[in-house]
């Protein structure tokens, strides 16, 4: 009896947990549309990072609704999946930069400001969502790390965008992008290295187990 209703409250936390990944997963992958868009408009590497961090994040909850009710291994591999693209993604907002330093940028900051306070709002609506499930699986947690990260990038894009508008200046711009690259390509590192220690671990248990 006890084993059946460990089946079904596991059941019910899985099915909340679906639920709640696909609307933190919808509004990080619309306000990804948005912020690039804006981004490219206003010329601004602050704003393209952050979208650049908010399809980062979509891909962690991908990660998360498909490896819900999973084996341990499938939670390792997608993380590990995960990880790897946003080592990309990190690697590519550096790129823009550069670029934007060697042939210039003039980034609007009333563009930045307004995009970046609506992604804020996006973002703490996602972090008290997935508050308590932060002591979740590999995945949940990277879930909730990203949220509580992407708040305080927000609030960097504003101080930039308030920058460049005193400063008359694109350096703001251009050093908020690198922090947030540097931020994500941390981040992608952690979350590669938890899911190769989770694969090694259960690979052990194995050994361990067949021995």
């Amino acid at each position: 009896m006890s084993s059946c209703c460990g089946i079904d409250t596991q059941a019910k936390l899985d099915s909340a947990q679906r639920k709640l990944l696909w609307t933190v997963l919808i509004l990080n992958a619309a306000m990804f549309f948005v912020e690039f868009i804006a981004g490219w408009i206003a010329e601004s590497s602050g704003l393209i990072a952050d979208s650049l961090d908010m399809l980062a994040d979509a891909l962690v909850y991908s990660v998360s609704l498909y490896t819900v009710g999973k084996t341990l291994r499938h939670k390792a591999n997608a993380a590990l999946l995960n990880g790897s693209l946003q080592l990309l993604l990190g690697s590519l907002v550096v790129f823009d930069v550069i670029k934007r330093i060697l042939f210039g940028s003039d980034p609007n900051a009333d563009i930045m400001l307004s995009v970046a306070f609506l992604a804020l709002v996006v973002n703490v609506i996602c972090f008290a969502m997935l508050y308590r499930f932060r002591n979740g699986d590999i995945n949940i947690r990277a879930s909730w790390i990203c949220s509580r990260n992407d708040m305080l990038l927000n609030a960097g894009v504003i101080f930039s965008a308030l920058l460049v508008s005193s400063q008359n200046a694109a350096w703001p711009d251009l050093l908020i992008a690198l922090l947030i690259a540097g931020i994500v390509l941390v981040s992608a590192l952690g979350i590669v290295r938890n899911a190769l220690q989770v694969r090694r671990g259960e690979a052990q248990q194995l050994e361990d187990c067949c021995g």
